[in-house]
């Protein structure tokens, strides 16, 4: 598809969304679940930070990160426990 194309049908949702109004619960669900994968992994990546002096290392990708992202300290340590003694 032409990138002209493209950027006008973004650039008229956007102005039509302006108009309207967005439907608040929606993009609030989205964002909210935005938030909490940024959260995962952020204690990802303090995991890999601190947990490199003992050999402790989980991959961040979109999976993990959802994970401790929604399940918090508990999902981390899950993370971890899979990682030491299943993988």
């Amino acid at each position: 598809m032409d990138p002209i194309a493209v950027i006008s049908i973004l650039g008229g949702l956007i102005l039509l969304l302006l108009f309207i109004g967005a439907p608040v619960k929606p993009v609030r669900l989205i964002g909210q679940g935005a938030i909490k994968l940024i959260i995962g992994a952020l204690f990802l990546f303090f995991l890999n930070a601190f947990g490199n002096q003992v050999g402790i290392h989980v991959p961040i990708n979109l999976a993990t990160s959802a994970i401790s992202g929604f399940l918090g300290i508990p999902g981390l340590f899950a993370l971890v426990a899979i990682q030491t003694w299943i993988i």
